[in-house]
């Protein structure tokens, strides 16, 4: 994992479902890749995607061991991920809701900051 943002969707506002926005964009994937989701991404899927979700917990069915390793080692990649998002959010104007008047100043303000968080990443390896 190279901590590097390679994909941007449309902003939404917070109160819009990771899923709902997957279902809208339709995503679709040129080459072979890994998806790590969580629990409320259950029953996506795709053609070229290996989707990954961790195991859910039933009621009156405890997890095997195996399983509860398997959400361990997930959770680890997602805790990075969750980091990921949370680099990009130390740009006030990303963390607070936008106020002005130009139509779609969101996204741009989104990739300014995806690109500088990839600026930085670029410039820690040199």
């Amino acid at each position: 994992m190279n901590k590097e943002i390679l994909y941007l969707s449309p902003t939404y506002p917070g109160y819009v479902h990771d899923k709902k926005i997957c279902d809208e964009e339709e995503l679709g994937f040129l080459k072979k890749v890994s998806v790590f989701v969580d629990l409320g991404y259950l029953g996506m899927s795709s053609d070229n995607a290996k989707i990954i979700i961790p195991f859910k917990h039933r009621k009156k069915q405890e997890l095997t061991n195996e399983q509860k390793e398997y959400n361990k080692w997930m959770s680890g990649i997602r805790v990075k991920i969750e980091h990921i998002i949370a680099s990009v959010k130390i740009f006030r104007k990303v963390k607070e809701k936008y106020r002005g008047r130009l139509y779609l100043r969101e996204d741009t303000i989104m990739l300014v900051a995806c690109s500088l968080h990839n600026l930085r990443l670029r410039v820690k390896n040199v």
